[in-house]
């Protein structure tokens, strides 16, 4: 662990650790293995990729939270090898690491939480990260350049690192916590193979992690559903490619060290503070997914309304984001309505393409089936052709709605995962 004379930073919750070295994973020898430690133990909630097909430390990590009431000590995070498919050897592979990080950290072995991320099927190098442990003893601390080493270590075909923050003050007329704060930092990573699929409770994608600590005292059982709450709003509601990975997992820690408890049902003051500041963090951290997708050149808002269900909305949606005739279009700014309607028409949505209405931008394209006589295909191109921009389609059935956040597939996409195992 590092020097305690390293002071925390004054932006980053209480109660934490980061740091990163190289374990000589990733051929490019950067920076490959993470750590985040909570010292004195944190309380934790964790949702996981539905995949049918899972990592293993998918399935260890789900182990370690059952076995320990959802206690976490240790974050243990490799980039380079997904640790998937690789059979009973992988899930051993990834036990005999935990053992390692536990007695190097001297916590709990089941207080250690797992993940990896990388190329899938690939045998699991256990013994390179077992090795470079102790090398991390002056890498952890607390201070924001720690935490900076942790988000670039698990890294794969990002760009760029993701982070966010928020501070939440208490009011002065609070009667436990008046004039106190706490803090939440959200760390992701994830460029591709992006469209989370994330569930609490059903069995449980190499691609998208996201690690979440607060400084704020709250039981597992209270994290849970406000959890489920920002993830559905946020990383359940973005996709890049279509693609959901086998190791995708959210987990959020409490470390208690702010001296703010939560409320027992999270639904009071401080639980309402949290929820909306959380939502923030992870609406952030899925935005900057999309944004660094690989090959994106365009990010598109998709906001389906007057559906009849928000379930349905949320089909129309996934099919338009899924559409690679729409990606394309959108790639260079082609103001293809058609190619909406279609994909709405194959959702398996029920509604009449004759009270449809769609909007590109603030340009009305379509209404009651029909494209409008304004329509301003040169006005809507440009639109087409900002950084981001919404479509806007209106079902005509009901007054649900839903939004959801994906991009465009270009050329440059096509690249990089026709080569990345090779």
């Amino acid at each position: 662990m590092s020097s305690e004379a390293t002071p925390p930073s004054a932006d980053l919750p209480l109660g934490f650790q980061w740091g990163a070295v190289k374990a000589g994973i990733k051929v490019s020898g950067k920076l490959d293995l993470a750590v985040a430690l909570a010292p004195g133990g944190a309380n934790a909630a964790a949702m996981f990729t539905r995949n049918r097909v899972v990592a293993a430390p998918v399935i260890v990590g789900r182990k370690h939270l059952a076995a320990t009431g959802g206690r976490v000590s240790a974050i243990l995070v490799n980039s380079g090898n997904a640790n998937c498919m690789t059979g009973e050897a992988g899930i051993e592979a990834c036990i005999q690491t935990c053992v390692a990080a536990a007695e190097e950290f001297h916590c709990i072995f089941d207080e250690v939480f797992p993940s990896s991320t990388g190329i899938i099927g690939v045998p699991f190098p256990a013994e390179k990260i077992v090795a470079a442990l102790p090398s991390t003893a002056g890498a952890i601390g607390p201070s924001a350049a720690h935490a900076e080493l942790f988000a670039s270590a698990i890294l794969t075909t990002d760009t760029r690192m993701k982070v966010a923050r928020a501070i939440v003050g208490i009011d002065a007329t609070h009667p436990d916590y008046a004039g106190m704060e706490f803090r939440i930092f959200g760390v992701a990573k994830g460029a591709g193979m992006i469209h989370p699929q994330l569930a609490a409770a059903m069995p449980p994608h190499a691609t998208m992690l996201v690690y979440l600590f607060t400084d704020l005292d709250a039981t597992p059982s209270e994290l849970e559903p406000l959890l489920a709450l920002a993830a559905e709003g946020s990383f359940n509601s973005i996709s890049i490619d279509g693609d959901t990975s086998t190791n995708d997992t959210v987990l959020l820690m409490a470390s208690g060290a702010s001296g703010v408890k939560l409320d027992a049902t999270g639904s009071g003051r401080i639980g309402e503070a949290f929820a909306n500041a959380l939502g923030l963090v992870c609406n952030s951290l899925a935005h900057q997914i999309v944004d660094d997708g690989e090959g994106v050149t365009h990010l598109v808002n998709l906001h389906i309304t007057g559906a009849a269900t928000e379930a349905d909305a949320r089909k129309v949606a996934k099919a338009i984001a899924h559409s690679p005739l729409n990606k394309t279009a959108w790639s260079s700014g082609d103001p293809n309505w058609g190619r909406l309607l279609a994909a709405a028409g194959y959702s398996g949505v029920d509604f009449d393409p004759n009270n449809v209405t769609v909007w590109i931008g603030p340009h009305l394209v379509l209404a009651n089936g029909l494209r409008v006589p304004e329509f301003d295909e040169a006005a809507t191109h440009q639109t087409m052709l900002e950084r981001e921009y919404t479509i806007r389609l209106d079902l005509g059935v009901g007054t649900a709605e839903t939004k959801f956040l994906t991009c465009d597939l270009t050329a440059e996409y096509v690249a990089i995962n026709a080569d990345y195992s090779s």
